[in-house]
């Protein structure tokens, strides 16, 4: 029997979604995060990444379930709930995957330094002319799909080699994943918040929704995008910390300036060195495409021009990224900001998601569950309580 055309295509755009999501997240921050924190926790990191998986599935799945149900985008759902919330929300997205993508092009021009040693301005610049060729394309989605999905497969591979060239403790690993000597509170927010907030959340959503894959008969397929999205995220993230801890137990020291280059040179010498430079290049144009889809996806419901002009705004959120790379430089003050924007973003967004969800008008005949939605206001407490503990302890 032959397979069924639509049945491929919406496994395609799926999976797509999922990546979407999942590469969103993998940008540089995630990689130096996981690095520093195996530093600090060794072993007991595995604990960390563990927990804050569980809090990202649930974050995940109550904001994509919402949405794809009332096939409204975060924005406009929000605006229904509480009216002018909607502004808000898309006024912080916006604004903190900005800030963010300027990151992610700096993580470009790393990537193509150590990979080929390409100057990093350069570097920048060649990746914004591919990011910006991605959605000139008259099948853009369906490309971008695909283009995330590759990169995707390549760093997974790559990470993989230098975990096996790390020669890690697996079992020690194993063991303290699930009995830890020390955690860290703050560490597990900050996982959180760099895989599930700001735009991340909504990303692989909001894709599936301009798709068309929408209703509660597609709710099977929605919950295994949102799982396969976190579960990508976290094997490379538990192969990172792999390799880190690989490298730690050999006797090599991390250098704090650069910490997953050190961790990729230690661990394979210069072939180590080049091939940090792809993944770091990978992770980062990955993070510049899912920020300019998703921040302007926020915003193009709001008028029928934006709407009419997608493409053309991504591309024109990539290059004010890039000029304003090329101008200010370092990025490193502007990144901490919106990582503070970011961890307002989850709790705010994920909130009214579930405001919204106890509104028939909204959802109809669905019935959110139950577990759902008290997991998911656990999440609002705690990144919450973070934040303000966060610019508390930056103001005193």
């Amino acid at each position: 029997m032959a397979d069924n055309p639509k049945t491929k295509s919406l496994t395609s755009v799926i999976f797509g979604a999922a990546f979407l999501m999942a590469t969103s997240a993998i940008g540089p921050g995630f990689l130096t995060q996981t690095t520093v924190f195996t530093k600090q926790l060794l072993a007991s990191f595995g604990f960390v990444i563990l927990l804050s998986v569980i809090l990202d599935i649930i974050a995940q799945l109550n904001i994509w379930r919402v949405l794809t149900v009332t096939g409204k985008r975060g924005q406009d759902l929000a605006n229904e709930t509480i009216r002018g919330s909607g502004y808000v929300l898309a006024g912080l997205v916006a604004m903190g995957g900005l800030v963010f993508n300027i990151g992610n092009i700096a993580g470009c021009g790393l990537g193509l330094n150590a990979a080929l040693d390409i100057p990093i301005a350069y570097g920048a610049i060649l990746s914004a002319v591919a990011a910006v060729a991605l959605f000139l394309i008259k099948e853009a989605g369906r490309a971008m799909d695909l283009f995330v999905k590759i990169l995707g497969v390549v760093m997974l591979g790559l990470i993989v080699y230098v975990v096996y060239a790390s020669h890690p403790p697996l079992a020690e690993a194993a063991f303290r994943t699930v009995w830890p000597t020390q955690t860290d509170p703050r560490a597990v927010v900050t996982l959180v918040g760099g895989t599930v907030g700001g735009y991340i959340a909504f990303a692989g959503a909001h894709r599936l929704i301009d798709a068309g894959i929408t209703g509660t008969e597609n709710l099977p397929q929605v919950n295994r995008g949102a799982y396969t999205g976190i579960l990508i995220t976290a094997i490379i993230r538990f192969c990172l910390f792999l390799a880190a801890l690989g490298v730690i137990t050999l006797g090599f020291s991390i250098d704090d300036k650069n910490p997953p280059a050190s961790v990729f040179q230690n661990a394979a010498g210069i072939v180590g060195l080049r091939i940090f430079g792809v993944v770091m290049w990978a992770a980062a144009i990955t993070s510049v495409v899912g920020a300019a889809y998703t921040s302007v996806s926020f915003l193009k419901t709001f008028h029928a021009k934006l709407e009419r002009n997608n493409n053309r705004l991504v591309i024109g959120f990539m290059l004010v990224s890039t000029a304003i790379f090329l101008a200010v430089g370092q990025p490193v003050k502007l990144l901490v900001w919106a990582g503070t924007v970011n961890g307002f973003i989850l709790p705010v967004g994920l909130s009214l998601i579930l405001l919204a969800s106890r509104k028939p008008l909204l959802t109809g005949d669905y019935k959110h569950p139950l577990w759902m939605q008290v997991a998911g206001w656990c999440v609002v407490l705690i990144m919450f309580g973070f934040s303000i503990s966060t610019i508390l302890s930056s103001v005193f």
